[in-house]
């Protein structure tokens, strides 16, 4: 069951077009073909940009997307799944898509906290 959802949450992030560079901390701009769940909230699918300031990021809908969140978020161990490439990680759960890490490069990954 485990490789299942983790299957699903890559696949899922296969559909995430960055559009940032992937060797830095700026913002990473990502495009999300689905609505999912932060902390209990549903964000649309939608353009968002990604800001990462310390131990808090920022989602912030772009290009006509309102919405806009504030998470927690831990170092995530491991390595980035897609390579070098910023981005989002989404898990599905049951009908839903949750973020559950933001991987701005190979190395530099965030594990949003619960």
């Amino acid at each position: 069951m485990k490789s299942i959802i983790k299957r699903a949450g890559l696949l899922a992030a296969a559909f995430v077009v960055c559009l940032a560079g992937s060797a830095h901390a700026g913002p990473v701009e990502v495009k999300v073909p689905f609505p999912f769940v932060v902390h209990g909230t549903t964000l649309p699918a939608g353009q968002y940009r990604v800001t990462n300031e310390g131990p808090v990021v920022l989602l912030r809908g772009e290009k006509g997307n309102t919405a806009a969140m504030f998470v927690l978020a831990n170092p995530a161990g491991g390595r980035d799944p897609a390579g070098d490439k910023s981005v989002l990680i989404f898990t599905r759960y049951e009908t839903q898509y949750r973020l559950t890490d933001i991987w701005e490069s190979g190395s530099q990954g965030l594990e949003i906290v619960p």
